[in-house]
């Protein structure tokens, strides 16, 4: 959980002691993680994918693990973030740095229509619905004469940029892992600002009980609007990174494939934890990297293994492991 919990009225509280110095500083501890985690990765280019990945899946997790809205529909705004930014770079010259921001708008703008009016629904019927309108967005897209259809979008080559006078080489693994990074901090940072303010506990309190968060006189939803957008945006900005990372976007970024994935990422990691989604991410990326070189069918075998973490550790890795030993989720 995060730093905040709630009294028998239903106000979130502040927590204390130890618990709560080390919800300050986990963005630090997160950070100072991954800055040395590509020297510890078999590929450079895995360790990107991680991050990237993670990303995608936080922004899920806000939803799933502490809001408990299963969406089947998360690669629209994947695929959305993209497509955007790939369009304005590849076809209109953007800069870097105005194509992710839009990015990140229009995945926000996408999930704000799909959010208006799939929170109507709940349960099974809300997964279901959010599935049926991220496949309209993947036919919308697949359409349109920019996106390249089923060949995708190619010529997102962004082969330099400048931050504060640097200059960073993306041509270079490293460099482009780091200049990924600084966005990843950035986006764990505000996460966790949303996790341990006022709205952020009114999050955890509809997922642990709808009908009293209501009672209590929370505006139920319109927070589930809010964090369904807040969700899209992280998603948007990890599919803005990915565009340039690979320098093109494939069409598969939309499927409803890539919706289930992030489901797996969840899962594996522990959905309503903080670190989690990276935890699935790492797992699952190093499992298909290794299972890749010996057989053409690697899936099945990330399959078999998603199933024996999902008997032996419910609540994902890392969220057992928390568990274990009585920590902060």
């Amino acid at each position: 959980m995060n730093s905040l919990s709630f009294s028998t009225t239903g106000k979130p509280k502040p927590s204390s002691g130890i618990l709560a110095v080390i919800a300050r500083h986990r963005v630090i501890a997160a950070i100072a993680f991954f800055c040395v985690f590509p020297w510890v990765m078999p590929y450079q280019s895995v360790a990107i994918n991680v991050l990237i990945f993670g990303l995608f899946a936080v922004g899920f997790n806000l939803l799933f693990g502490y809001m408990g809205l299963l969406s089947f529909g998360h690669a629209a705004f994947l695929g959305a973030g993209a497509y955007t930014a790939g369009i304005l770079i590849a076809q209109h010259g953007a800069a870097w740095w105005w194509a992710i921001p839009a990015a990140i708008a229009m995945s926000s703008v996408i999930a704000l229509v799909m959010g208006l009016l799939a929170i109507r629904t709940r349960g099974i019927y809300f997964a279901m619905v959010t599935l049926a309108l991220s496949q309209c967005v993947y036919f919308l897209v697949y359409q349109l004469p920019a996106s390249g259809g089923e060949n995708g979008l190619r010529g997102v080559n962004v082969t330099d940029v400048s931050i504060f006078g640097l200059t960073l080489n993306l041509l270079d693994p490293m460099q482009k892992y780091y200049f990924i990074l600084g966005f990843v901090g950035v986006a764990m940072a505000i996460l966790s600002r949303i996790l341990a303010s006022p709205f952020g506990g009114v999050v955890e309190a509809i997922r642990e009980n709808e009908s009293r968060a209501r009672a209590c006189g929370f505006d139920v939803d319109r927070t589930k609007l809010l964090a369904f957008v807040l969700s899209a945006a992280f998603c948007g900005l990890a599919g803005a990174l990915n565009a340039i990372h690979l320098s093109s976007v494939a069409i598969e970024t939309l499927a409803y494939t890539t919706s289930g994935m992030v489901v797996m990422l969840c899962l594996l990691g522990g959905m309503g934890t903080y670190f989690g989604p990276f935890v699935g991410a790492a797992l699952f990326l190093l499992i298909q990297d290794v299972a890749s070189e010996y057989t053409e069918n690697w899936q099945l075998y990330v399959g078999a293994v998603f199933v024996i973490f999902v008997l032996f550790f419910p609540k994902g890795v890392w969220g057992t492991l928390l568990e274990r030993i009585g920590h902060e989720r």
